[in-house]
Order: structure tokens, then sequence, then C-alpha cells
């Protein structure tokens, strides 16, 4: 069995227990933790999260993040400019937190919207294309609160002992979202 048809079933196992309503923002979020070099594999095989998800009564929407920054430079009012300077879209700086606000507002919008109910699970996809602009970690930060039902987070790295890694490029850190992984016998009730 592959890494990807491992990681279907353990969410399939995991999206079938039964969901406990009185949870924090933290605790409501899912990490579907896979080998990097599996994102095409995995992008593929997205319809069958969702049919697991749908099977289970509860209800699935997507977020794709993957060309979140180009579609919302291509916007700006000043995008000419960073294409000729692109040294101002680096480290810390106004434009680089005015596309984090963009990106939570927009992944808050979609947690907040009516389908978003108590039984749906939001998954999002595609967060490597912001390596560099803002860390997931930030991202689910900013979001956790308005989580209703589950946010699951289709995470290209690794998990080990509460500690994320993200593309194998940055030190990891601890979170306290559930990991669901490829490997065998993972999931915990």
């Amino acid at each position: 069995m592959s890494q990807i048809e491992r990681l279907i079933q353990n969410y399939d196992t995991r999206v079938s227990l039964p969901w406990e309503r009185n949870l924090a923002g933290p605790q409501r979020v899912w990490f579907a933790v896979y080998n990097k070099a599996e994102e095409r594999r995995l992008r593929r095989r997205l319809d069958e999260f969702e049919i697991s998800t749908k099977r289970t009564k509860h209800g699935w929407i997507t977020i794709d993040l993957t060309d979140a920054f180009a579609q919302w430079l291509s916007h700006h009012e000043y995008r000419e400019g960073y294409f000729e300077t692109p040294e101002h879209l680096e480290g810390e700086s106004p434009v680089v937190d005015d596309f984090k606000e963009a990106m939570v507002r927009q992944v808050t919008d979609v947690l907040t919207s009516p389908k978003a109910d108590e039984f749906t699970v939001v998954a999002i996809y595609g967060v490597a294309s912001l390596f560099g602009f803002l860390k997931t970690s930030e991202l689910v930060s900013q979001v956790e609160s308005a989580i209703r039902g589950r946010l699951l987070i289709f995470f290209p790295g690794e998990h080990e002992n509460n500690t994320y890694r993200f593309l194998d490029a940055r030190e990891g850190w601890n979170y306290l979202a559930v990991p669901i992984t490829a490997e065998e016998g993972t999931i915990k009730t």
C-alpha cells in the first residue's frame, strides 16, 4: 500500500470517529502529513478524502492556496513596481503583511460561511506555495477561533512527537493539532 493510500485510510478512520463538540480551536485542526515528494499523488487523490468525509455525513469544502500569492499580487495596485524590485517582497515588509492578512481573511471567510457548519471539514491544500511569505503555523493560529467543524491542512513535511516540520526546510514547531499520517496504527481516539 502506498503512503497516500495509507494516509487516505487513516483519514477515513479519523473522520469516521465521533466528533467532540466542545473542543478549543487548536483541537479542531487536523494535519494530513505526507512526504513533499508525494504532492502530485496526493492532489490526484483529493477526491477520495472528500468521499470519505461525505460518506460519514460530514460536509466538505476545499481551499486551494496554490496560486494565492500570484492572484493576490495580480490585483495589487503596485504590482508592476514589485516585478521591477522584487526585494520589496522579501522578509518582513508591509506588502508581505498585507498578503498575510488577505490569506487569513480568505480562510476565515470560508470557515465562517453558512456552508462551513460544525459538521463540515474545511480542507486547505497548496500551503507549500506560501513558503517564504506565510508560515502554516501563523495562518492556523490566526484562524483557529473561527473553526466550527474541522480544519484539515494537507501538510507536506514531517510529524514527530507533536512537532511539525514543514517541507524539511524549517525547524519544527509544536502544535496541538491532530496529526494524520501514513504510518500504520497512528489513529488515537
